[in-house]
């Protein structure tokens, strides 16, 4: 099949950026195909002998739009891409994995489940979300399984090999931190362990279906990642720290022996998923085989703003805010590692779900994310790179409560545990501008 973009795609994702500043150099046209693979050199990643610079988004639900099934919507997939791709996104960082079982709000279908006939749709999905994204010179983080239970991760795996045991994140029953402890017995268990290595085997070793490249040779890959937020536990009383730093190295390096093209990452957000211990995030990334250091910032969830009161908690969140890349910048400086901050999101105008809310606080939590990005980059620091969380779209919530429910199929960058509209970015928001924007400025940057 023909890779190239449809242009009636095309010109209609360009619609949503008109009055923008054009973003960046390389137009959203076809004949884009990455052709060198993504590499670290000190604290730069490089493409070929040009540094690799770049706004991206959040779309985890990727592979599930690509495939082919009645979940799947392959010409939406397309047109979503058109319009990022037009606002000057290059990559992408989607799942690679959803483990199937029991635990409440985990999307389903997923791409396995405790035996090996794995979801041949939903891979058959990442395979075209990959070749599409080829075709418009994008670049994907693909994430190996989930510390969290939107997508079955960690526990699900643990459910496969202890006799079906779990607990539901936010169970009463269970509060916080018993789902994280559990968690970490994750990084201990041999049969869990194993089932999880054959995934990664099975999906690093693939043989791309749609255009028939091996993963571990497609230069549209930039990063393969250990997992979607790996903490050491809830808290200290449950960490064996030499256990879990163990896990990210060994992990890291068993990925590196089956590709040894490809980044590898944590996936971790930094000093909010090392107990708030610098020593923790530094051991985390410091591995040869961890090609940069990964960083979240949520100041809603993290209790930094209030939602209900924007105006009266935004200022004191920006500080936080600042000090945690500033922290992050330093703990950069000392690995000598690049650094992204690969997921920050925040909520609309009175913490609304609903798409004609305004989104002025957010807007200015965005500004102040560009600004620290361009000045680093400015500045030869070690920041090269952002994915803001999370890309909905076109998508609506498909209910007045704006919950998702099984079988929903407007998939978007809020995961199915959290309100449809919290976070992510609607076609039509103001925040598409500024994206754009900085995309065109990232691309001023002097090499």
């Amino acid at each position: 099949m023909t890779h190239s973009i449809d242009r009636r795609a095309f010109l209609a994702g360009s619609a949503v950026l008109a009055g923008c500043t054009a973003a960046g150099p390389h137009p959203a046209t076809g004949g884009h195909r990455p052709a060198a693979f993504i590499r670290r050199d000190g604290m730069r990643l490089m493409a070929g002998t040009e540094p690799y610079r770049f706004v991206g988004a959040n779309v985890w639900y990727a592979a599930w739009l690509g495939a082919d099934a009645p979940y799947g919507d392959r010409a939406r997939l397309r047109r979503e891409l058109d319009t990022l791709r037009a606002m000057g996104v290059t990559n992408l960082r989607i799942m690679a994995s959803g483990e199937e079982g029991p635990l409440r709000n985990s999307i389903k279908p997923g791409f396995r489940d405790a035996g090996e006939d794995y979801n041949a749709a939903l891979l058959g999905g990442l395979d075209f979300a990959l070749a599409e994204m080829a075709a418009r010179g994008m670049r994907a983080v693909l994430a190996l399984t989930n510390f969290w239970e939107w997508s079955g991760g960690m526990m699900t795996y643990l459910t496969y090999v202890n006799g079906g045991r779990y607990i539901d994140m936010n169970d009463p029953a269970h509060p916080w931190p018993a789902f994280a402890n559990m968690n970490a017995q994750f990084y201990a268990s041999e049969a869990a362990q194993a089932l999880y290595r054959d995934w990664i085997r099975t999906i690093v070793t693939r043989t791309n279906g749609v255009t028939g490249m091996r993963y571990a040779d497609d230069p549209t890959i930039m990063s393969w990642q250990l997992a979607n937020e790996p903490r050491p536990a809830g808290d200290m009383a449950h960490a064996d720290l030499p256990q879990f730093t163990g896990w990210v190295e060994g992990t890291a390096r068993f990925i590196k022996s089956l590709d040894p093209n490809h980044l590898v990452s944590t996936g971790s957000e930094g000093l909010k998923g090392s107990l708030e211990q610098p020593d923790i995030a530094l051991a985390a990334h410091r591995p040869d085989a961890i090609d940069y250091l990964t960083v979240h910032i949520w100041p809603n969830n993290w209790g930094w703003v209030d939602q209900r009161d924007l105006p009266g908690t935004y200022d004191g969140g920006q500080a936080q805010v600042a000090d945690y890349i500033a922290r992050h910048e330093a703990l950069a400086r000392q690995l000598g590692k690049p650094m992204v901050i690969e997921e920050f999101g925040y909520p609309r105008d009175g913490g609304s779900n609903d798409p004609a809310a305004p989104t002025t606080y957010k807007d200015r939590f965005y500004r102040q994310i560009h600004a620290a990005t361009l000045r680093s980059m400015d500045e030869s620091g070690p920041i090269v790179g952002t994915n803001f969380w999370a890309w909905n779209g076109e998508a609506r919530a498909a209910h007045a409560d704006y919950r998702f429910r099984d079988g929903d199929r407007q998939y978007m960058g809020d995961p199915p545990h959290e309100p449809q509209g919290w976070y992510g970015i609607f076609t039509g928001d103001s925040t598409i501008r500024l994206i754009a924007d900085h995309a065109a400025a990232i691309g001023r940057v002097p090499a």
